[in-house]
């Protein structure tokens, strides 16, 4: 729960409701109060960070760890020395 929150969220329908009309507005205003010339700048700086080279090496190394990992788990379920399976079929 926010301290700031005008209505809390629990409230159904309306609790979000309000995030959703106020977080924009907040935004705007802050958005709003940025000078123009800063703003130009951090909008440069992140063209730049945009075009960036991307590693589609590293993305492979990074998918292939993750789906060897997710094998390693399921493996170590199937081959388990607690027979988990029996005791789902039990139940």
């Amino acid at each position: 729960m926010s301290p700031i929150d005008l209505i809390p969220d629990f409230i159904p329908i309306i609790g979000y409701l309000d995030d959703l009309i106020l977080v924009p507005i907040g935004i705007a205003i802050v958005l709003k109060m940025i000078p123009a010339a800063l703003m130009a700048d951090y909008r440069k700086s992140a063209e730049m960070i945009a075009i960036k080279p991307r590693s589609v090496m590293a993305a492979f190394v990074v998918v292939t760890i993750w789906f060897g990992a997710a094998f390693v788990v399921a493996r170590w379920f199937y081959l388990s020395p607690l027979d988990w399976r029996s005791t789902l079929i039990q139940l």
